[in-house]
């Protein structure tokens, strides 16, 4: 079990830790934003394309559409204005999110009724301003067609390049973190052929481990782990330290969903004890406001931009 702070503590240094990790994310972001919203861009027009074409430029869209060719949901949501999020068209429509999520998918649930008001909602707010030939009921002018496939370009373009830039997010944290342990030694292990994580062997380490616990008394649950290591000084019976991976574009959401960690680290205390050893791994905006609720919450931290931090660790 490790004692010595990390970076909780350490108040003055908050302020330039949030400078340098906002610096350090924001110079990944510049160099593989722009690849990723090129391929985007490219997969968007290919969808739209095709939206055009089976809806008649979005003068015909039906119920039959929707369930032959699901998957154009995305695009529909795209050309209403405002542009819906899934849950805002989920909630308007009176359907669950995972509704929406399998027509997205491909797939076509037999709730016919939710496709039908889905149908409703989307054709009631068809941005007009930017698809103007609706109100003639004919298709686009090459002018008109342009101008809109462009805007409806840009728009699906950060619905599919914002998941891509999170997903290669969590992947450089988790390259950085092996890159590292493997140069202090440490041996990586597949998390399926771990049964139990106080049985890791001393100097190993997997990650996405689930670890069972107890909620609400007698209920266990798996609480998935970014990263597990069980240090090479660890002794039988020994729990792993655990290893949150965080990564922000921005300050809002960080202190929005800064309750997460306390929560998980509440359920993994109350089922193995005060002992359990719960860091994150922070890159990119996490104010001093997020770092404080952490702090209270016993939760120590390591910049990616100062990996060495790791070995305060014990690692």
């Amino acid at each position: 079990m490790r004692k010595q702070s990390i970076n909780k503590r350490s108040t003055e240094r908050w302020k330039s830790d949030v400078r340098e990790s906002v610096l350090f994310y924001n110079d990944w972001f510049l160099k593989f934003a722009p690849v990723t919203y090129v391929a985007a861009r490219n997969a968007s027009i290919s969808k739209i394309k095709d939206a055009f074409r089976v809806t008649d430029s979005f003068n015909r869209i039906t119920k039959d559409l929707i369930i032959t060719k699901p998957e154009s949901l995305s695009i529909l949501r795209m050309a209403t204005t405002p542009p819906l999020a899934r849950d805002r068209l989920a909630g308007l429509a009176d359907v669950s999110n995972a509704f929406i999520k399998a027509l997205e998918d491909g797939k076509c649930p037999r709730d016919s009724d939710g496709i039908d008001r889905i149908v409703d909602v989307v054709t009631m707010l068809l941005d007009r301003e930017v698809m103007p030939w609706l109100a003639r009921g004919k298709r686009p002018t090459q002018t008109e067609f342009a101008v809109a496939s462009a805007i409806l370009g840009d728009r699906m373009c950060g619905s599919l390049a914002d998941p891509i830039i999170r997903n290669e997010q969590e992947r450089r944290q988790i390259r950085a973190i092996k890159d590292f342990l493997l140069a202090q030694g440490y041996r990586h292990v597949e998390a399926k052929d771990i049964s139990d994580c106080k049985k890791m062997e001393p100097g190993t380490f997997a990650f996405h481990l689930n670890v069972p616990a107890k909620v609400g008394g007698r209920k266990v649950v798996n609480i998935p782990v970014d990263v597990a290591v069980m240090r090479r000084t660890a002794k039988p019976r020994d729990l792993p330290l655990f290893i949150e991976c965080k990564s922000a574009g921005d300050f809002t959401n960080t202190n929005k969903r800064r309750k997460e960690e306390a929560v998980k680290i509440t359920q993994l205390k109350h089922t193995y004890g005060v002992g359990v050893d719960f860091i994150l791994f922070l890159c990119g905006y996490f104010d001093s406001a997020y770092l404080g609720y952490e702090a209270a919450e016993g939760i120590d931290w390591v910049w990616e931009h100062r990996m060495s931090d790791l070995e305060k660790a014990g690692v």
